[in-house]
């Protein structure tokens, strides 16, 4: 059986490598992201959020650096900073419940400023 920090370290590099096959692979029909910017249901439009997020981040001079990683039981929860060079990701976490090996809900919450 995969643990919960499986999922989030295989989450976490495929998201490092921009390996977009991979990071789905994580999720299902039935999984939900909720964001500042919307929430996004099911694979295709989990795709399109992370599609933008790749984009943004394979910029030059871009980072993401983890700051914070707990888990407990089906609960994941993580605090990162990161740069792009269009924002500055000041503060920001990711929760994650996951179930039978799979992100069946994840929130995210961040202080993200313009550079312009």
């Amino acid at each position: 059986m995969t643990t919960t920090e499986d999922v989030l370290d295989h989450h976490l590099d495929a998201f490092t490598a921009q390996d977009l096959e991979e990071t789905l692979a994580d999720y299902t029909d039935d999984s939900v992201v909720i964001t500042n910017v919307g929430t996004f249901r099911g694979l295709d439009e989990i795709e399109e959020l992370f599609a933008g997020l790749f984009e943004e981040f394979a910029q030059e001079g871009s980072r993401i650096d983890l700051d914070r990683k707990t888990v407990e039981g089906e609960y994941a929860y993580i605090v990162w900073n990161g740069e792009t060079p269009d924002n500055d990701y000041e503060f920001c976490t990711d929760t994650f419940v996951v179930e039978d090996g799979v992100i069946h809900r994840q929130t995210f919450a961040g202080k993200i400023e313009p550079k312009s």
